[in-house]
């Protein structure tokens, strides 16, 4: 798959990036541009996302692009890489904003990723071929995301986390920004629960960002699990009474329940073959699920 460049003013640059106030030199391009005649919104958060959010993100962006909207993201891990493979599970269309040449992959473990995305959509980048990653490089490529997109999402962020470059860049443009409530106290929600209370609307489901678009919707929501009590012992449903959506220690897991160590191990496993816990080095926590 061959890459191409837009100039400043080539007339296949994007109307918001030639009338943006900081355009980019060049544009360099890899898959189809068509994506970008589509409803976009961004998807974006952070790299040191929780399970939740990981799965909301993915969630978000599987039903967006049956929807029809493509999706705009960084591909960076956690939040951003969960996105679009929620994209492709669908079928529908990406739009990757690298911070590096597009024959650089960062970060490396995305490399199949971005092959995907350039097939199934489009990979962008204003940095030109063997530009390695800066830390200068990701707060520039951001305001492409912003640009590109008609409504920013931020699924987690801590309060100065790298998503609060991509928020900052597209209220200064006049863009709609969203945000997904998180839990009070966590570090992974300080952004977004701070965005919620200077004003932003909530993304409590899909159907909240295609409301805000004008996109007709059929009411879906997410909603905390109710155990299934004619499957899950008596033990299983006293812990998964316990967990909660961010992950917490085992042990604290264990002292919480009141528990033996073999006894809470045994109703973990009965709830992760249930699918309603989820958890890996030590600690666990509760999977959402919708209605």
């Amino acid at each position: 798959m061959s890459d191409d460049v837009w100039s400043r003013d080539d007339p296949r640059l994007p109307g918001a990036l030639a009338a943006d106030p900081d355009p980019p030199q060049q544009l360099y391009v890899r898959g189809d541009p068509s994506a970008l005649e589509l409803r976009r919104v961004a998807i974006v958060g952070t790299r040191n996302c929780t399970a939740y959010g990981r799965t909301f993100a993915r969630r978000l962006g599987t039903e967006l692009a049956e929807a029809g909207v493509a999706v705009v993201s960084g591909l960076a891990i956690g939040i951003d890489g969960a996105a679009h493979e929620g994209v492709l599970d669908a079928r529908g269309v990406p739009i990757g904003v690298v911070a590096t040449g597009l024959d650089v992959v960062y970060p490396r473990r995305h490399r199949s990723l971005w092959d995907r995305v350039a097939r199934s959509g489009l990979l962008v980048s204003e940095e030109p071929p063997h530009t390695r990653p800066t830390q200068w490089g990701f707060p520039r490529r951001n305001r492409i995301i912003a640009a590109l997109s008609e409504i920013v999402v931020v699924v987690e962020s801590s309060a100065k986390g790298g998503s609060m470059h991509t928020v900052d860049a597209a209220l200064a443009r006049g863009i709609n920004v969203m945000a997904v409530p998180g839990p009070v106290g966590a570090v992974t929600s300080d952004g977004t629960n701070r965005l919620l209370v200077d004003g932003v609307p909530p993304v409590t489901c899909t159907d909240d960002v295609l409301l805000a678009l004008g996109l007709e919707t059929s009411r879906r929501s997410f909603e905390l699990p109710a155990p299934r009590r004619s499957r899950l012992s008596a033990r299983a449903r006293a812990v998964l009474d316990v967990l909660d959506f961010v992950p917490m220690p085992t042990d604290a897991l264990i002292e919480a329940s009141g528990f033996t160590r073999g006894e809470v191990l045994v109703a973990l496993q009965e709830l992760a073959a249930a699918r309603q816990a989820e958890g890996g080095g030590g600690w666990w926590h509760r999977m959402p699920t919708r209605r």
